[in-house]
């Protein structure tokens, strides 16, 4: 039985520890989900994140268009360079929107807040909700991907580290499987945070996302670990939490590569391959390899790690978030 074979047979029962207390709920721009809620009329569906994440979540359909006041249909509005900076404007009327849509989100971010938000979806390109690269216009009308949504910029602003990602991007498999472990994670954080932090389960919080961190950047897990085991007693435990997500999501925000990964599976194997006869050892080994090389996908070694974990009972890999991240369902390792 070849690696990839063996992966595979191994993936029942495969969901794994520190699953989040309830269905995540994420924040999304309404036309993504199919509402007709478009300036011309229409909806921008994605099919994703409807069918896929739909169900492992619940949704909270935002559309700050039509929230401020805008009919369906309605005219266009565009970022505009101006003497003044960066506007929301109106073409056909002239009218500038910037103030209005500003002081709407201010108040809808926070209005957010009762929700719990685990993540948010935003749509691409869009003068209001895009995340990054959308155009703005200088006086000349030639336009230049420079620009942040209006309603994004401030959700940005007002909840740094809620995991916020376009539909656009979600089509790159890297940046998909990191937001939707992003998400995962947060989800855990609220939980702590909503049963009320103690040092013990910041610990043990970053206990079980180790391996995770590491793939991302070491440096940033060693340091978030060091935070937490050099803070004094007397240290305020609401305060080190904050400065404990603070350092995380600096972390999670990069996505990890080939490279990180490899360097995770091998000091994770280090732990089951002096348990493991010699033939399987050597499959172990080749499996990382070939992911490294880029002849398999995450999932094979990935696998073949939860197989030796649970037949060897390794305590010190079972409450790892790395080797269950999320739903196995979504097959998202099966693709980077």
């Amino acid at each position: 039985m070849n690696s990839a074979t063996k992966a595979s047979s191994a993936l029942q029962g495969a969901s794994g520890p520190g699953d989040p207390s309830e269905s995540l709920r994420l924040g999304i721009s309404s036309c993504l989900l199919g509402q007709e809620v478009r300036f011309d009329g229409g909806h921008k569906r994605d099919r994703f994140l409807t069918d896929t994440l739909g169900q492992y979540v619940s949704w909270v359909p935002v559309c700050p268009e039509v929230e401020i006041g805008l009919g369906t249909p309605r005219p266009t509005i565009r970022l505009e360079e101006t003497s003044e900076g960066v506007r929301l404007v109106m073409p056909s009327t002239g009218d500038d929107l910037t103030g209005t849509m500003r002081e709407y989100s201010v108040d809808r971010v926070r209005r957010l807040e009762k929700h719990g938000l685990a993540g948010y979806v935003l749509k691409k390109d869009s003068p209001s909700c895009g995340m990054e690269r959308v155009k703005v216009r200088d006086r000349n009308d030639v336009p230049a991907r420079t620009g942040v949504g209006v309603y994004a910029a401030e959700l940005m602003r007002l909840a740094p580290d809620l995991p916020v990602e376009e539909e656009g991007r979600l089509n790159d498999p890297r940046l998909r499987e990191n937001f939707i472990t992003r998400i995962f994670a947060y989800q855990r954080w609220l939980d702590l945070v909503g049963a009320g932090p103690t040092r013990r389960s910041l610990m043990e919080y970053h206990a079980a996302h180790k391996y995770v961190l590491m793939s991302r950047n070491q440096a940033g897990m060693r340091r978030l670990g060091k935070l937490l085991g050099e803070a004094t007693k007397d240290a305020p435990v609401n305060r080190l939490a904050e400065e404990y997500q603070t350092g995380m999501t600096a972390v999670m925000r990069r996505v990890p590569t080939r490279k990180g990964h490899t360097n995770v599976l091998r000091h994770m194997a280090g732990y089951v391959s002096d348990l493991m006869d010699s033939e399987d050892r050597a499959e172990l080994t080749e499996a990382i390899g070939q992911y490294h090389a880029g002849l398999l996908p995450l999932i094979v070694p990935i696998t073949l790690l939860r197989h030796y974990v649970r037949k060897f009972d390794v305590e010190t890999l079972q409450n790892q978030v790395y080797l269950w991240p999320h739903p196995h369902e979504m097959m998202l390792l099966n693709h980077v």
